[in-house]
């Protein structure tokens, strides 16, 4: 099983999305800061997460909000607002 999920920075207001098969242990690596977002947001939380079939289901999705490049699409997205294709 793997999983899409969305990070949010208040203090920075930064969202970052990402895709995996561990999420407890892909988010505490972001929060111990193991990741550049995680050492320069150490305020995140997770706003968004979604079970998915596989990896590659994951990652189309992750790539599809990625390439949106808007904040409002995001908030839009977590909100329940837009469905991916």
């Amino acid at each position: 099983m793997h999983y899409l999920y969305i990070l949010k920075s208040n203090r920075s207001d930064k969202y970052y999305v990402g895709e995996t098969s561990n999420i407890e242990k892909r988010i505490e690596n972001h929060k111990l800061g193991k990741s550049s977002f995680g050492r320069r947001n150490k305020d995140l939380q997770l706003v968004y997460k979604r079970k998915v079939a596989n990896r590659s289901e994951a990652k189309k999705l992750e790539t599809f909000l990625k390439k949106q490049k808007s904040h409002q699409f995001i908030n839009r997205f977590i909100a329940g607002k837009i469905i991916p294709p």
